[in-house]
């Protein structure tokens, strides 16, 4: 019984040695979030051969920060000596903007980047959304879209006509 009790708490610490590492996993398009914050990590499960299972899920399928990401999850995990882990990418359920933790939406708007409200069934939703986005800097409203892309293709570009800033909207996916 002693046993047990004792590998139960070495596989709870392996858990939270992984999960405080990612912690610190910048997003690299938005350093001013985790991939943690930003919902990226669907999982860290203990395999029956003593591995850990880290799910790891892209905020898009070609996202080109993708493997940069998977990349610095590799390196964080070695870092903290998590032990033997495998990197598996899930793809299902797709990554959605809903994911992003409220710590993660209090850095985005931090950042000056407007956190997504809701997420979207699909683009024609998100194109078709003319609510207008509060600037980051001054909260008016009277602000526009300039486009649909911003500096990545998860943000827009918009510009408040209050105070004349530009700013990013993180989208809602």
């Amino acid at each position: 019984m002693r046993a047990a009790v004792l590998a139960d708490a070495a596989a709870q610490r392996r858990l939270s040695l992984a999960w405080n590492a990612l912690e610190f996993v910048e997003d690299p398009e938005i350093p001013a979030l985790s991939i943690v914050d930003l919902g990226l990590i669907r999982y860290i499960n203990p395999q029956p051969d003593g591995r850990l299972d880290v799910g790891l899920s892209p905020t898009y399928v070609g996202c080109p920060a993708t493997e940069v990401i998977r990349h610095s999850v590799t390196q964080a995990l070695r870092t903290a000596g998590v032990g033997d882990f495998i990197v598996t990418q899930v793809l299902s359920p797709a990554w959605t903007s809903d994911w992003i933790s409220v710590e993660g939406r209090r850095k985005l708007a931090i950042y000056g980047i407007v956190p997504p409200e809701k997420a979207a069934s699909s683009m024609r939703d998100i194109l078709r959304d003319n609510r207008p986005v509060a600037c980051p800097r001054c909260q008016s409203t009277n602000t526009e879209c300039i486009s649909e892309f911003g500096s990545t293709p998860c943000k827009a570009l918009h510009r408040c006509r209050a105070c004349l800033e530009p700013f990013e909207y993180f989208k809602c996916i």
